[in-house]
C-alpha cells in the first residue's frame, strides 16, 4: 500500500508540473526572418506566434529518448519461431505512461462515458466495459475476481484487465480529450462544463474545427486578423494543446522495456556530449545482468524485481517468504523501475501494442519508426468549398479510409493502398504463409501483445518476446498503457533544441 499511495503522490505532482508547462507567453512578439514583417502586431496582418517554451509532458507520462538499438530475441528462442530476428532500429523520442492503466483510471473513463451518453447511447458504455469474465478458467475458483478485480476499492490501483484492443484505443481518444479539455479549463479559456451529453461533449477536433459550443472562460485569445472575429478558439500553433495519447508500437514499448540508457557508460549531460555506445545488452527491463532478483547487499537484497510465476504451481512463493508478493497482478507501482522510470515492463501483466502480428516482421519493417498497421484515414469534407462534415450525435467529426484512387493520386506509397496491415507479408489477402509452406489463418486484427504477466514464466520477461492475440479478445493477463508523440527537439526541452549547434546561435530551439 505505501509504493501505491506514492504513486498516486507522483500522479499529482505530475499533473501540476504539465499545467505549468502548457502556458506559452502569447504577448512575446518577433519578427519574420524572410520578410522582415512583426509578427503578433494587427497592423501588419496579425500573424500570430506565440513564444513557445516546448512540448509539456502530459499526466502519467515520462520522457523517452529515442535512439538506434538492437530489436528483436537476442536471447534464447526457446519456441524456436524465429519471428522477432535481431536488427537494428531507430525510434524517435516519445512520452510514456509509468505505469499501466489502473482499474481506477479506467473506471473514471466508463463513468464519464455513462454520463454522458447512458441515457441515449447505453451501447457505447456496454462496450467500454471490461470482460471480467476473462479470469473464469476450467478447474480454477477466480469468480471473486470476477466479481470485484474492477469494481472493489481494494484493486483500485491494480492494472486493468480484460480489455481488448478496441477498447484499449477508444480510451486513448478519450483521455486525449479529457487533457486538452482540462488544460484549456486551468488556462482559462474554457468553463467547466459537467453536463455535456452525445453531440455536445468536448473532443480537442470539435473544438479546433470551431464545432464545440461550450462557454469560453474568462481569458480569452484575442484574434490579431484585422477582419477576423476578435477572439477565437485556441489551435494547435498556439502551443497549449498536447497531442493525443496511443497506444505503443512495438518498437516504442521494446526500446522503452529495455531501458538503455541505463547502459551508457557516459550519458548526456549539461557538462558532457554523451557516448554513442551501449555497453551491454539487458536480458531483462532492470539491468545487464541475467538475473530476476535485487542483488545489492541491502535490506532488498533476493527480492524478486517482477511479478511473474517462478515455477509450477508456484505464483508467490510460501508463506511467511512470498517471492514476488503477489498471487494476481499487482499494484502499478509495484516493483522496481527501469532506468527510464517505467514500471512494471516486466511481469504483472502483458500488455497490448499498437501493431498488427506478423511472423516475419523481421523481414518486412523498415530500419525508422518501425511499425505494421497503417491504416489511412482522413476528415470526412463535404461541399464544393471542402468544408468539414458536421459532427456526429456522439461530437465527433467523422472520418474515412482513404479510397485507393486517393493513394494512388497521392503518388508516394509503393502500395496503391490506404491499408498496410497486409503489406510485403507474402500473400494477397488477410491470411498469409509461412514455416514450410504452411498457411496461418491469422488476419489484421491479430494484434501483438508484450511483457509477461503474472501468470507467465521469466522467459517472457526479456521485451524481445512476442506473442498475439485477436483484436476483439480479452484476458486477466493482458493490460495496456498509453504513450504519446515528442514534437520537437528529440533531447527534450532543452537549451539547443534540435541538431548540433556551434557559439552562440539561439534562433531555434524546438
Amino acid at each position: 500500500m505505501k509504493r501505491t499511495l506514492i504513486g498516486v503522490s507522483l500522479l499529482c505532482i505530475g499533473s501540476a508540473a504539465f499545467l505549468s508547462a502548457c502556458s506559452p507567453n502569447t504577448k512575446t512578439t518577433g519578427k519574420s526572418d524572410k520578410t522582415g514583417w512583426d509578427y503578433n502586431d494587427p497592423r501588419l496582418g496579425g500573424f500570430d506566434v506565440p513564444n513557445y517554451p516546448g512540448q509539456a509532458t502530459g499526466p502519467g507520462l515520462t520522457f523517452v529518448e529515442g535512439g538506434t538499438f538492437t530489436m528483436g530475441q537476442v536471447e534464447e528462442d526457446l519456441a524456436e519461431e524465429r519471428n522477432n530476428i535481431p536488427r537494428k532500429v531507430s525510434v524517435s523520442s516519445f512520452y510514456m505512461d509509468e505505469t499501466e492503466v489502473a482499474n481506477v483510471h479506467y473506471r473514471e473513463y466508463t463513468y464519464w462515458l455513462a454520463r454522458s451518453y447512458s441515457s441515449d447511447y447505453p451501447e457505447i458504455v456496454t462496450k467500454s466495459l471490461p470482460d471480467s469474465t476473462s479470469w473464469r478458467q476450467a478447474l480454477s475458483y477466480n469468480e471473486p475476481m470476477v466479481q470485484y478485480y474492477f469494481r472493489a476499492a481494494a484493486f483500485n490501483y491494480y492494472p486493468v484487465v480484460g480489455v481488448n484492443w478496441f477498447q484499449a484505443n477508444e480510451y486513448c481518444k478519450w483521455r486525449s480529450d479529457r487533457v486538452n479539455e482540462y488544460i484549456l479549463i486551468k488556462n482559462g479559456f474554457l468553463k467547466k462544463n459537467p453536463n455535456q451529453v452525445n453531440e455536445d461533449i468536448f473532443s480537442t477536433e470539435t473544438y479546433v474545427g470551431g464545432q464545440y459550443e461550450g462557454t469560453a472562460g474568462k481569458k480569452k485569445k484575442k484574434d490579431l486578423d484585422p477582419g477576423g472575429a476578435g477572439k477565437r478558439n485556441i489551435t494547435y500553433s498556439d502551443g497549449f494543446l498536447l497531442p493525443n495519447y496511443r497506444l505503443p508500437t512495438e518498437a516504442e514499448w521494446e526500446y522503452a522495456a529495455l531501458g538503455l540508457i541505463g547502459n551508457n557508460p557516459e550519458p548526456e549531460t549539461k557538462r558532457r556530449r554523451g557516448e554513442e555506445v551501449i555497453v551491454e545488452r539487458n536480458v531483462f527491463p532492470w539491468g545487464a545482468k541475467n538475473t530476476s532478483r535485487y542483488g545489492l547487499r541491502n535490506e532488498y537484497q533476493g527480492e524478486f524485481l517482477g511479478n511473474f510465476k517462478r515455477g509450477a504451481g508456484d505464483n508467490m512463493g510460501v508463506a511467511g517468504g512470498l517471492n514476488d508478493n503477489a498471487d494476481i497482478p499487482a499494484p502499478v507501482y509495484s516493483y522496481q523501475p527501469n532506468a527510464w522510470g517505467l514500471y512494471n515492463m516486466a511481469g504483472n501483466v502483458s500488455e497490448w501494442v499498437l501493431d498488427t502480428w506478423r511472423p516475419t516482421s523481421h523481414q518486412d519493417v523498415n530500419d525508422f519508426r518501425p511499425f505494421r498497421g497503417n491504416v489511412y484515414e482522413e476528415v470526412k469534407r463535404v461541399a464544393e468549398d471542402n468544408s468539414v462534415e458536421e459532427k456526429d450525435s456522439l461530437g465527433h467529426i467523422p472520418t474515412k479510409v482513404m479510397s485507393n484512387d486517393e493513394i494512388a493520386g497521392n503518388g508516394r506509397f509503393e502500395a496503391r493502398t490506404a491499408d498496410l496491415r497486409d503489406y510485403d507479408d507474402g500473400d494477397s489477402t488477410s491470411n498469409f504463409t509461412y514455416n514450410f509452406g504452411n498457411t496461418t489463418l491469422v488476419g489484421n486484427d491479430a494484434k501483438v501483445i508484450k511483457g509477461a504477466s503474472w501468470a507467465d514464466r521469466a522467459y517472457w520477461m526479456s521485451p524481445g518476446t512476442r506473442r498475439f492475440m485477436q483484436a476483439n479478445q480479452a484476458s486477466s493477463t493482458v493490460g495496456f498503457r498509453c504513450v504519446m508523440d515528442r514534437l520537437g527537439s528529440p533531447n527534450g526541452n532543452n537549451k539547443e533544441g534540435s541538431g548540433n549547434h556551434f557559439g552562440k546561435d539561439k534562433r531555434i530551439k524546438h
